[in-house]
């Protein structure tokens, strides 16, 4: 099935509610656009925070990384105090 929407004077298009239903997109979504034999194509963007995941190895494992949080936060929380 078609769609059809009409470009703004900004070159904004709507992307049609079946469409947006179909890739799952929500508002605040990105999207991304392809060319291929002068037809577009539009799908999701990857998240590059998604794309990264688990590209980090802890070495101390979760409890290092709890440890790490928490001095963070202390040291947020003394930098907060010298502040005031």
């Amino acid at each position: 099935m078609n769609y059809e929407s009409t470009v703004t004077v900004k070159g904004q298009v709507t992307i049609p509610a079946e469409i947006r239903k179909a890739l799952g997109l929500k508002p605040g979504d990105r999207v991304s656009f392809g060319i291929e034999d002068r037809s577009v194509r539009v799908r999701p963007a990857k998240s590059s925070l998604l794309e990264g995941f688990g590209a980090v190895k802890l070495r101390g494992g979760v409890k290092d990384l709890k440890r790490v949080r928490r001095e963070t936060e202390d040291w947020v929380a003394e930098q907060a105090l010298k502040e005031l």
